[in-house]
């Protein structure tokens, strides 16, 4: 194995402060931990403990979610999340929906060790679990499209920093969600989050802030409302904090279910949560300790300033044959800077476990990383890796290394490149396996001309209610639900995350496992046969209604039950 001296990214490097918050938070955990091993602590005591510092207890073991805030990941921490499956794991790591990374086999004596191991290069497990402010997520192309206005990761980095153990907002009535975006091209899933901020531009030219509050995914999926238009960049935090507070103080902790803001904004209606906000905002305003400095922000953006791009480099990507030119076609997307294109490793090929990388694997992907991608790469919440800035020469080595891996799927976007959770193959909480579903319909649709003809659809599939796998975000969605012992998988149709967002509809009952397939190709056929020239699976549905698709997905139920 290659292993390049590592090259420094452009991401956000501890100080002074954060490494010592970060060790401190280690040590006390250890110790909780310890306790817990000697039986002084109950289960109960130690649940909230654990939950706060990214530790859950499953079916099988403790599953151990790391931190990859914005989906940013320097070669160095690639490196050492490999070094932790193959020690305290079994040999691979989870990338989720939310561009964290799950350990699945994990011993609760080990933690302490892992978090260790993490610290030392500058990572850690807080708040990604618990009622509090989770992982903030951003565009996976942030700094390397032309099509944002500004890198949003300056601000969400400044948002984490933020809400890092917030006083006020690490024992909110449920988990809360945010991501940044810069573009009108939605590829952070803004409208389906607790709340969400995008980068815009006001008539006068000036760059400010468009915020978002109330969507969510899960029993009762709503889309977030407009919350403020624009809100000035000094005034951000401030805004924030006012969306938070009226969200801590009225939402309902009566009621598990009904304690996401999207269900305070939806009871009492945008409008006068607007008002609520307002109101908070200018008492905050008033008292002006919230104001963003311009010198910090330029402080924090330093950090993502763009890489030394060369010049004069070749502004074409050169032909390497059929498999280059199909991997190109989906996983090759334009870069701001010429001659270079950004790289999606998609973390799919037919019948892998969408999502998962060995240690080996990860180890390969960092030495990509130096070599050719300036030592960084994106998780994405689609469950792939990006490889942000890469030399349009460099694209046919990068495919050649890619297909040794057996990451060289050119599937980004299309059928087989199907989001899915861990589903009740590790989770407690899961109703059916998502994860052999996820496989075979893969394994079906596995014929690239096939693929390619077929377009974009996207498949997500979550094992529960819960939404991990983000079903009601699918093109196609599938639901896994127990009926009486029995895993059954509900279709959902008409999803999106994107800036066109909507919520997938439950088609009717469900399939079984043996059904499931078939009946998503049924689906998938019938849009081949009626869409019109340039619709996707979406706007075919979107023009036809779901009445055409149930009539053939249920066709053989309807067949058994005429003959039977």
């Amino acid at each position: 194995m290659l292993n390049p001296t590592p090259v420094q990214p452009n991401m956000y490097r501890y100080d002074e402060f954060d490494a010592k918050f970060v060790a401190e938070r280690v040590e006390q955990f250890a110790y909780q931990v310890e306790r817990r091993l000697k039986g002084e602590l109950t289960e109960d005591q130690f649940k909230p403990l654990r939950l706060m510092n990214g530790l859950y207890l499953q079916l099988h073991a403790y599953m151990l979610r790391i931190a990859v805030p914005y989906g940013t990941l320097s070669s160095r921490q690639m490196r050492k999340l490999a070094h932790i499956a193959r020690t305290y794991d079994k040999n691979f790591g989870h990338f989720t929906t939310r561009t964290n990374l799950q350990f699945n086999w994990i011993r609760l004596v080990d933690v302490p060790a892992i978090l260790r191991e993490l610290a030392s290069v500058e990572m850690h497990c807080i708040q990604t679990s618990g009622n509090c402010v989770r992982n903030v997520t951003a565009d996976h192309f942030a700094g390397a499209t032309d099509e944002e206005i500004e890198d949003p990761r300056p601000l969400a980095e400044i948002i984490r920093q933020w809400s890092s153990l917030h006083p006020e907002f690490v024992f909110l009535a449920r988990k809360f969600k945010i991501a940044v975006g810069a573009c009108e091209k939605d590829r952070a899933a803004l409208l389906y989050h607790d709340m969400a901020v995008q980068i815009v531009r006001n008539g006068e030219g000036r760059i400010g802030y468009k915020v978002f509050a109330g969507g969510g995914m899960g029993r009762t999926p709503y889309l977030a409302h407009v919350m403020s238009e624009f809100v000035e960049r000094q005034d951000i935090l401030a805004y924030l904090e006012a969306v938070l507070r009226v969200y801590n103080q009225d939402s309902r902790r009566d009621n598990i279910h009904k304690q996401r803001i999207k269900i305070l904004v939806n009871a009492i209606g945008p409008e006068e949560m607007r008002r609520r906000v307002m109101r908070e905002f200018q008492e905050l305003k008033t008292m002006g300790t919230l104001e963003l400095p311009r010198a910090e922000l330029d402080r924090i953006a330093a950090y993502f300033a763009p890489p030394a791009f060369e010049t004069g480099l070749p502004d074409t990507i050169p032909d390497a044959g059929a498999d280059f030119a199909d991997w190109v076609k989906t996983n090759v997307h334009p870069h701001k800077a010429p001659g270079y294109a950004i790289a999606t490793i998609t973390l799919k090929t037919p019948g892998q476990v969408p999502g998962d990388a060995t240690a080996e694997q990860m180890e390969a992907i960092a030495d990509l990383m130096d070599e050719f991608s300036v030592g960084e790469v994106r998780v994405s919440h689609e469950q792939n890796l990006v490889l942000p800035h890469v030399r349009k020469k460099d694209l046919p080595a990068i495919h050649a290394k890619l297909k040794e891996l057996d990451f060289a799927a050119p599937n980004a976007g299309l059928i087989t490149d199907i989001i899915a959770c861990p589903g009740l193959d590790y989770c407690d909480l899961a109703n059916a396996r998502s994860i052999p579903i996820a496989q075979k319909i893969a394994k079906r649709f596995e014929d690239l001309d096939r693929q390619h003809d077929i377009g974009e659809l996207k498949i997500k599939i979550s094992g529960c209610i819960n939404a991990c796998g983000h079903h009601h975000a699918g093109h196609i969605g599938i639901l896994g639900v127990d009926k009486k012992g029995v895993e059954f998988y509900q279709l959902l149709l008409g999803g999106s995350g994107a800036e066109d967002a909507s919520i997938g509809t439950i088609m009717g009952p469900g399939f079984t496992e043996h059904e499931i397939t078939d009946a998503v190709e049924r689906v998938v056929n019938l849009y081949l046969a009626k869409r019109e020239a340039g619709e996707r699976f979406l706007d075919t549905y979107r023009r036809i209604g779901m009445e055409p698709f149930k009539n053939v997905a249920y066709q053989e139920q309807m067949y058994a039950a005429h003959t039977g």
